[in-house]
Parts: C-alpha cells; sequence; structure tokens
C-alpha cells in the first residue's frame, strides 16, 4: 500500500469515528429533548380509570408506581434510556403490549408502501429531470415543471381524498380501507396487496417525485456548462453517455442530500396518508398513541424516527466522498 492512499485510508478513518461520536452526541440530546417533551404533555394514560367510580385511587396510584410514573424526572429518562439500549422499550399503556412486539407487527406494511411509493418517486424524478436539464424551456420542460409545482403544492391529505372519492367511491376500482387479512397465497396475495395499496402508493410517491424532480433538473443544469463537460464532448464522446457518465454523477452531490432528507420525511407524511387510507402501519399506531397518551410507544416511534434522520444524514456525508473524489476527509 502506497504512503498517499494509507494516509487517505487513516482521514476517513478518522472522519468516520469523529461522526459516530457526533451522532451519539446528536442522539443524546434528542432524546433528552423528547423524553422531557412527552414527559411534561398533559395527559394521564391512566385518566379514564380515575373517571370510573368502580376503581378505587389506590388502584391508580399502584398502577403509576408500577410503571415508575411517580419517580423524579432524570431518574425515569435514565431508566428509559438504559432500558433503551437493552432494547426494552417498554409495554404499552393502552393495549399491555410490548412495544417492540407492535412496532414489528406495524413494520412491514409501512416499509412495503414507503419503500414502494420512494422507489416510484425516483422512477419518476431521475428520468423526467435529465430529460428536462438536457432540453430546457423545451414544451416536454414546460409541461414536466407545471406538474411538478402542482403534485407539490397539494399536501397528501387532499390528493388522498380526491383518490378516494374518483378510484374507490366513483369507479369503484380500488379499495380505500387497507387490509392485512388477505386470504390469498402466492401470486394472487401479491396482487391484492398491490391492488390495496396502489393509491396510498401513488399519492406519496407522486408527492416525493414533483419536489424531487425540480432539485434534479437544477442540479444538472449546474454542472452541464462546466469544463470537463466540454472536454467529454470535444474527446467524441456522445451526448447521451456525456450526460450519464459525467454530468448526472456530479449532480448527485447535491440530489444525495435531498434524498437524505426526504428518506425520514416520507416516513413522518406517511402518518397522514396512513389515516387516510387506513393503512394499518407505524404512522396509524403512533396516531392512536398520542390519541390515548400512550407515552411509551410514542416515545419509542418519535426516538426511532429522530435516528432516521441523523443516519441518513451520515450516510450521505459519506456517499459524497465516493461520487465526488474532490471532497477529501480530513
Amino acid at each position: 500500500m502506497s504512503p498517499a492512499r494509507g494516509e487517505k485510508r487513516r482521514a476517513v478513518y478518522q472522519y468516520l469515528l469523529r461522526r459516530f461520536l457526533m451522532t451519539v452526541a446528536t442522539v443524546l440530546g434528542i432524546s433528552v429533548v423528547l423524553f422531557s417533551i412527552l414527559a411534561l404533555a398533559p395527559g394521564d394514560p391512566f385518566e379514564e380509570l380515575a373517571l370510573n367510580p368502580d376503581i378505587p385511587p389506590e388502584v391508580r396510584l399502584q398502577l403509576r408506581h408500577q410503571f415508575g410514573l411517580d419517580e423524579p424526572l432524570p431518574l425515569r429518562y435514565l431508566r428509559w434510556l438504559t432500558a433503551m439500549l437493552r432494547g426494552e422499550w417498554g409495554y404499552s399503556f393502552a393495549s399491555r403490549v410490548n412495544v417492540v412486539t407492535l412496532i414489528w407487527q406495524r413494520l412491514p406494511t409501512t416499509l412495503f408502501v414507503l419503500g414502494t411509493a420512494y422507489g416510484l418517486a425516483l422512477c419518476i424524478a431521475f428520468p423526467v429531470g435529465i430529460v428536462s436539464a438536457v432540453k430546457p424551456y423545451s414544451l416536454f420542460d414546460h409541461i414536466a415543471t407545471t406538474l411538478a409545482f402542482v403534485g407539490h403544492s397539494l399536501p397528501t391529505f387532499f390528493t388522498g381524498l380526491l383518490c378516494i372519492l374518483l378510484f374507490s367511491l366513483h369507479l369503484g376500482w380500488l379499495p380505500f380501507i387497507y387490509s392485512t387479512t388477505i386470504e390469498a397465497r402466492g401470486l394472487a396475495w401479491i396482487m391484492e396487496h398491490l391492488r390495496q395499496g396502489a393509491m396510498p402508493i401513488a399519492v406519496l410517491g407522486l408527492f416525493e417525485s414533483a419536489a424531487l424532480t425540480r432539485f434534479v433538473r437544477a442540479a444538472m443544469l449546474d454542472v452541464m456548462p462546466q469544463d470537463f463537460v466540454t472536454t467529454a464532448r470535444a474527446k467524441g464522446l456522445s451526448e447521451w453517455r456525456t450526460i450519464l457518465s459525467h454530468v448526472l454523477r456530479n449532480a448527485l452531490v447535491p440530489v444525495v442530500t435531498v434524498v437524505a432528507l426526504q428518506v425520514p420525511g416520507i416516513f413522518t407524511g406517511a402518518v397522514i396518508t396512513e389515516q387516510i387510507f387506513r393503512v394499518p402501519g407505524i404512522g396509524s399506531l403512533l396516531i392512536s398513541a398520542i390519541q390515548s397518551s400512550d407515552t411509551p410507544v410514542v416515545m419509542a416511534i418519535t426516538f426511532v424516527y429522530a435516528i432516521l434522520v441523523v443516519a441518513c444524514n451520515v450516510i450521505a456525508d459519506i456517499v459524497y466522498g465516493l461520487l465526488d473524489p474532490r471532497i477529501t476527509y480530513a
């Protein structure tokens, strides 16, 4: 191994160590703020017991003591943090079920809907954005820009309701309630899941692709006038090979930032979409937990969302160096 290569590898390891320490500090800070806000928020999970005259107050006090709600806030935070690190996320106040079990029950549905939706967004945004940049201010570019602005301006709850009215109530093509109890097997089971998820996937995918299309177009237009692109054309490379091999790779650096922010954002944005289409995912679980003051479930889901945001930004920083060799980790 050459000394220069060993020095570069050492710099990468040092950068990863620094980012890891910063990530740990960030996650700890988020956990403190998150726990404090939820612990001090109004609402009592045992409020219904207090309103029931058949249940004596001693039972309510005993339950609060059992779940540690009568302890000081710093002690409760330390117990919660150490339990989270051990993978013991507590039990739901509402259903008395382990929080990890609740999340694992809803996670496959959420990953299927959101993963397919974001895959659809990428498949739309990159081809449309690239063609719009290659042919700026053409008829295709004007149509794509108009549709992108319209798609990003309309919120998902509005387009979701329009889809329900059109495709479910008026035409009767698609179900507007997502059901996981499908008796079919094999290909029929897959097709039924796709049929049920068609509307939420389309609503989320088109909304995310609208903004991403504009970013891809803008990033491509910034790179295309550069000297190295002119040199590649002068060497005799075809136009599309120049675009895909030279322009697109350098244009991906700012786009990666947008993608790193959109991936956690689609999880939080899916909360509304899952409520509209009654998708039994993480978002609907979070809403029901908030409504019932189910603090363990709310803290676990929001903490996972926070970790997802931090992790996506760290991954984006690492991908920068892979896409652009000029970026150093010194």
